[in-house]
């Protein structure tokens, strides 16, 4: 059989930088959009050989924002893929969509690329809150955006929010949950926000213009999001990702799975025949090095045997199906106990993960410290 592999494609274009934002991304670069969509595209065509026993299974456009690009830039990039490598005929093909840079045009024209799933940057659902993190959409934007996309027959939508936002309330963040279910997308991502290092948000948070939100409201938010979630036909299958049935998103459970992928674009990272690397985060250097992507990869490690169980463990971990201990067997030839015997039975006791079957998994106690648990994993 074919090797499966899932394809992430970097745009890492917006036009303006969200406060929290710590991804390779640059505001304001209209100019330079026909250069980079060039050398995404020889990048694509240039790995074509190393991948032509792959079977493609899922397809993610990220950025950024993907769609600030015109359309036929995207389109440009998807046609390459399509005519180079073996895509399956139901892969996942995925774009992100920044409320604020769709009309009904693009829409229309990104169904007829094929592209068959999109995902909504939403956040929140206050105007004022919006503004407040830098996003450049409103509210009415989204459900605009978000009605143009269903009627254009897109099916199979995530929306993303976030919560423990500086100023968020409790009832903002019910607001949101209440808003955003009524208008029924098949998916749903809730992530905290963590003020991440050499963001702006960093920098406001030292000089005491923000508050990091207490770790027992970001509980009491959590717990709403899943509660209000749950509710509504959705399932929890990870712990920030929520969907209908049937609707996961199998790109992301591609990395939890910790299975292969490659990444087309600036910074962005693969892990292929047991190799992981990323392309360079400096955008004159991606640029430039058209017809010599080799000289483009960065930090290319071979993962040890130790880090691969490692991480078939903590990344499994956060699936709510947990990790199948046949499955590490087969990967490993050991047993998960031999390897992790004493970590499991901490962890079993103090109920932090529960058996059953095959599978092993956390908890709902073991959810809320998820890190400690994740931690035990680390052979190192």
């Amino acid at each position: 059989s074919m090797n499966e592999v899932s394809l992430y494609i970097h745009i890492p274009f917006c036009r303006k930088k969200c406060l929290y934002c710590d991804f390779p991304s640059y505001a304001e670069c209209d100019y330079i959009f026909e250069d980079y969509v060039n050398s995404v595209v020889n990048e694509i065509e240039e790995n074509k050989n190393g991948l032509r026993h792959c079977n493609v299974k899922t397809i993610f456009v990220g950025g950024g924002t993907p769609t600030i690009l015109p359309s036929r830039y995207i389109g440009r990039i998807l046609d390459r893929i399509f005519e180079k490598y073996n895509v399956d005929k139901n892969a996942e093909i995925t774009v992100e969509a920044n409320p604020g840079t769709v009309d009904k045009k693009l829409l229309h024209e990104l169904k007829s690329m094929c592209v068959n799933r999109l995902s909504f940057g939403l956040q929140a659902w206050q105007n004022d809150i919006l503004e407040s993190i830098g996003r450049i959409h409103t509210a009415e934007m989204f459900v605009n955006n978000f009605y143009n996309a269903r009627e254009e027959g897109f099916d199979n939508i995530n929306c993303d929010v976030m919560f423990s936002l500086p100023k968020q309330t409790v009832s903002n963040w019910e607001e949101t949950l209440k808003n955003l279910i009524e208008m029924n997308p098949e998916h749903v991502s809730a992530y905290s926000l963590i003020i991440e290092e050499g963001t702006p948000f960093e920098k406001m948070a030292k000089e005491g213009i923000i508050t990091q939100c207490s770790e027992k409201l970001d509980r009491e938010m959590y717990y709403m999001a899943n509660d209000m979630l749950s509710e509504n036909g959705y399932n929890r299958y990870e712990i920030s990702n929520f969907s209908k049935a049937g609707f996961e998103c199998k790109h992301n459970i591609v990395y939890w799975d910790t299975r292969e992928y490659m990444g087309f674009g600036l910074g962005a990272h693969s892990y292929i025949n047991g190799k992981r690397f990323h392309n360079t985060y400096n955008l004159k250097k991606y640029i430039s090095s058209k017809r010599n992507i080799m000289k483009l990869r960065e930090g290319i490690e071979t993962l040890t045997l130790e880090e691969k169980m490692e991480e078939f463990m903590f990344m499994g971990l956060r699936m709510k199906k947990g990790i199948d201990t046949d499955e590490f067997k087969n990967r490993f030839n050991v047993s998960i106990e031999s390897v992790y015997g004493d970590e499991i039975k901490s962890l079993l006791e103090n109920e932090l993960i529960e058996k059953e079957g095959m599978s092993m998994k956390l908890t709902d106690k073991g959810t809320d410290v998820s890190n400690f648990v994740f931690e035990k994993f680390m052979l190192s």
